[in-house]
């Protein structure tokens, strides 16, 4: 029997995150002590952010690998996100049921201030560390180190460059994904799936 060709958007996928930690890398040495991050600094974990139906298969997928490797963590992990489910779905901007948030412009208002204080189940709070940390989704492996946005503008954590000048954060930026290689792929596997629209890592990991 021959062996199940993997789909050609997750081919691209892991193609596409091998740039995106090999730009992550570079931008980290680039900025040498400037940059901040490092195991236990989670105040990045906290508050929820959209994500996308990629960010999706690629948590499930690590929890999926957790659960052979370590299941009382994973257990640890789902419980969290079970938690936190309960906690936030009366005011979830968007479908409850499933998790997906509402796309229309009261919902987007509302999202703005919601759960801003929310950690983020795969974040251990013992360690202070990400339990799903491969499979992490696209916003956590592009933060923290200066990035170049598509309109020329530099983005990176508040608690990084403490005492840099702007000319010398700008000179750590790195593009992370200039072909928006992501946006493609994600409209590729929800056209595949036959399910669109953004939702949060508690929703993604529960149940």
């Amino acid at each position: 029997m021959s062996t199940p060709q993997p789909a050609a958007w997750k081919i691209a996928d892991q193609a596409l995150l091998q740039i995106i930690d090999s730009a992550h890398a570079e931008a980290a040495r680039k900025s040498g002590d400037w940059l901040a991050c490092r195991p236990g600094c989670s105040s990045c974990c906290i508050g929820v952010f959209p994500i996308s139906r990629l960010d999706v298969v690629r948590l499930r997928g690590g929890l999926e690998e957790l659960k052979l490797s370590d299941p009382a963590r994973a257990m640890r992990v789902a419980a969290r996100a079970e938690e936190a489910v309960e906690r936030l779905r009366g005011e979830f901007p968007g479908d409850a049921a499933t998790g997906l948030l509402g796309e229309g412009v009261a919902d987007e208002a509302r999202f703005e201030d919601f759960a801003n204080d929310e950690p983020c189940p795969a974040l251990d709070p013992e360690t202070q560390t990400c339990d799903l940390y491969a499979a992490r989704p696209m916003t956590c492996r592009a933060f923290g180190p200066a990035v170049l946005g598509a309109d020329g503008s530099v983005g990176a954590c508040e608690l990084c460059y403490h005492g840099a000048s702007d000319e010398q954060i700008a000179a750590c930026a790195v593009e992370m994904d200039p072909d928006d290689t992501e946006s493609v792929l994600a409209e590729t596997l929800e056209a595949e799936a036959g399910i669109r629209g953004m939702t949060i890592v508690a929703w993604c990991l529960a149940g």
